[in-house]
């Protein structure tokens, strides 16, 4: 019982650092590549240990996974005003009320959600050019993420409004012209591959349930090179599965 509510504790923590730009952030300075890069997280505090030592840390590369007895996704999301930030790592959507997933008997809260380039995780050793991590939490603090992978192709319209309202500068925060809901971003089926792993990014808490949409969804190439034109690359490696299952459902 007390190693749960250790680890919810640290995921609330880690949630809310990320959760708005404007709040002032101590922990230590860390980017995706150089001296401070994914390779280095584990050694720029105690804190961040997981990183470097973790047996169950994310993404990863998905590869043969197993038909097993993982619970569909009750998707209940719902439109909510948000805030758009830019939180100097990525683009974020803060989620003032956006609805709920309940897995298994569980509802977690839709918290918010934010984007990766490439994709973090790769299936078969492929990564997506972008991903979406909607990132839900429970009563208990426990963590739930639903990735939705794009592929390139047409606009987006769901991504449209996001993608407009993307401020420029790290710490900048604004409020969406218009209420989101994020069931607009979810391809038409549903199925996905789920396994326990960790948040992607310092302190790469362990102990998050992740799921993988199968079905990518499509972005145009304009609207990724508008994200890259802030983040060229924000993509931690795949990480070792360290005997893992990951099941599928359909």
């Amino acid at each position: 019982m007390k190693s749960k509510v250790k680890l919810a504790l640290t995921v609330i923590a880690a949630l809310a650092a990320t959760a708005s730009a404007g709040a002032a952030d101590t922990r230590p300075h860390w980017e995706y590549q150089g001296k401070a890069g994914a390779a280095h997280w584990g050694e720029l505090a105690p804190d961040f240990a997981a990183c470097g030592r973790g047996k169950a840390q994310s993404p990863i590369d998905i590869r043969a996974p197993r038909a097993g007895a993982a619970s569909p996704i009750g998707f209940a999301y719902r439109a909510s005003s948000a805030d758009i930030v830019n939180n100097g790592h990525t683009v974020q959507v803060d989620l003032a009320d956006g609805g709920d997933i309940d897995v298994a008997g569980t509802t977690y809260r839709l918290v918010q959600f934010h984007f990766h380039t490439p994709s973090e995780e790769a299936v078969n050793g492929r990564r997506y050019p972008l991903v979406a991590h909607l990132v839900h939490r429970s009563d208990a603090g426990e963590l739930a993420v639903v990735a939705v992978l794009f592929k390139r192709g047409r606009d987006n319209a769901a991504l449209g409004p996001v993608f407009a309202g993307m401020p420029a500068t790290a710490g900048e925060k604004r409020a969406a012209t218009a209420e989101f809901d994020a069931a607009a971003l979810l391809p038409e089926r549903r199925g996905y591959y789920g396994y326990t792993g960790s948040l992607t990014t310092p302190p790469c808490s362990e102990g998050v349930r992740w799921h993988i949409l199968k079905e990518p969804v499509e972005v145009s190439s304009a609207q990724l090179a508008a994200f890259r034109k802030l983040y060229r690359m924000n993509a931690r490696p795949v990480q070792p599965l360290n005997g893992r299952v990951v099941e599928v459902t359909q």
